[in-house]
């Protein structure tokens, strides 16, 4: 009884206890007669220990409950008699009537409903797993979405106040030259003077005191606008909303070209017509100028959110400056699996090219979701075929190349290319 799952154990146990809950008292075994005075509601809850006991032990007892469970579902305690199953029966039920009824091969039976009940408990986890990191993604876009509209809040605010400000500067100074004025006019107006002495003062002292209010306003609204610049990412200049415009307009125009002239789907990429050799199959065994410096985790970041951009990395360049004691196998994973995170996050088509010429079987490589990895052919470096790579793409389209070697980003200098520091791409992998 102990081997069985929670869920049959538990059916096994409530059906015997309305059958004990029925019988004589002469007729319960012994160890059960003072469980069989119990309500209905206890007898199963407190005495389940006992009654899965005199199961296991008592079959005359047994025999009842089967009874019992055969009269409730006779087709499925004739089908288990003759040594079937029903394809459409519950595993719970199969288990429960196996256990009683004990034909050739019932332990088989419950061992079958046990890995049915728990490939069932793992896609109910599954599902709320994924459930809840719906609502975990949905409500990380609802506080990024408040965080926007507070930044632009607060940045309206600070226009407001800075405006004010300028307003009550201007009118105090008009109000100090009109002061100056009356302190030179003629003796014989001094009472008159004096009057409109104490009262420019008296207004001189309320814009003072407005201004320092407006002041205190002003430093909390920068104190605040602070606040929310340090939590969300850096500003965009203006003329970066300009370009992100520009480029969404051009994306639409290109999106809508392309259903004009019904172009067929395809993903065959241009790096993918480029001769290169492709890692072998680690199961298979061996065998088988700027705004910004090139340097910038920043800047890199912003170049792959540009639509269909392709980073083309240059692999042991930027393995070597990030992890130059590790292991070449180990560093070629480890830059694998960081681009998959980069290109998972960014959206980014991304190829990793490492040097083969003096290779004649490339090494394996893990492979990683939405990352292309190539070893450039026998006799061939992995900055030729970079070249070649760049070459293949059409004009126009958004690439970056990530290494440090000068001859490189000098050989794919073309219009809509753009190198990075190999340490721009490092620092982008460790965020």
């Amino acid at each position: 009884m102990n081997a069985l799952p929670d869920a049959v154990r538990a059916r096994v146990v409530a059906l015997a206890s309305d059958v004990l809950g029925g019988l004589p008292t002469d007729d319960a075994p012994g160890v059960l007669r003072p469980i069989a005075r119990f309500a209905a509601a206890k007898r199963a809850r407190l005495g389940g220990n006992a009654i899965a006991t005199a199961l296991d032990t008592d079959a005359g007892f047994r025999r009842r409950v089967l009874d019992a469970a055969a009269a409730h579902d006779p087709a499925l305690a004739k089908a288990l008699d003759e040594g079937t199953t029903p394809a459409a029966a519950d595993p719970v039920d199969v288990a429960v009537m196996a256990y009683l009824l004990r034909p050739e091969g019932w332990e088989e039976l419950i061992e079958a409903a046990t890995m049915s009940l728990r490939r069932d408990d793992d896609e109910a986890r599954r599902a709320r797993e994924a459930a809840a990191t719906e609502r975990i993604r949905e409500q990380l876009d609802a506080a990024r979405a408040s965080a926007r509209e507070m930044r632009a809040t607060m940045r309206a605010e600070i226009d407001r106040l800075k405006a004010e400000n300028t307003t009550l500067r201007r009118r105090i100074q008009e109000t100090r030259e009109k002061l100056g004025a009356v302190r030179q006019q003629d003796r014989e107006e001094q009472e008159e003077t004096a009057r409109d002495l104490a009262e420019t003062r008296a207004a001189l002292r309320a814009a003072e005191a407005e201004s320092r209010r407006l002041r205190g306003r002003l430093a909390d609204a920068e104190g605040a606008l602070e606040a929310v610049r340090r939590s969300g990412r850096a500003e965009r200049s203006l003329e970066t909303a300009r370009l992100a415009l520009l480029l969404d307009t051009l994306a639409e125009a290109a999106s809508g070209l392309r259903r004009e002239l019904a172009l067929p789907a395809s993903s065959l990429q241009p790096a993918d017509t480029v001769d290169a050799v492709v890692p072998g199959d680690p199961l298979a065994g061996a065998g088988s100028g700027r705004a910004r410096r090139a340097d910038e985790p920043g800047y890199l970041d912003e170049l792959l959110a540009l639509p269909r951009v392709h980073l083309i990395v240059d692999g042991y360049n930027v393995t070597k400056t990030a992890w130059s004691t590790m292991p070449l196998d180990a560093q070629r994973s480890r830059l694998v699996q960081g681009l998959a995170a980069v290109t998972a996050r960014t959206g980014a088509e991304v190829t990793c090219v490492f040097d083969g010429a003096d290779v004649t079987v490339p090494p394996p490589v893990a492979s990683a979701q939405g990352v292309r990895v190539r070893f450039s052919p026998t006799g061939q470096t992995a900055d030729e075929l970079i070249r070649r790579m760049v070459l293949a793409e059409p004009e126009g389209r958004p690439v970056v190349v990530a290494s440090s070697d000068r001859e490189v980003a000098e050989g794919v200098r073309r219009p809509g290319v753009r190198s990075v520091e190999a340490v721009a791409l490092v620092g982008l992998l460790a965020r």
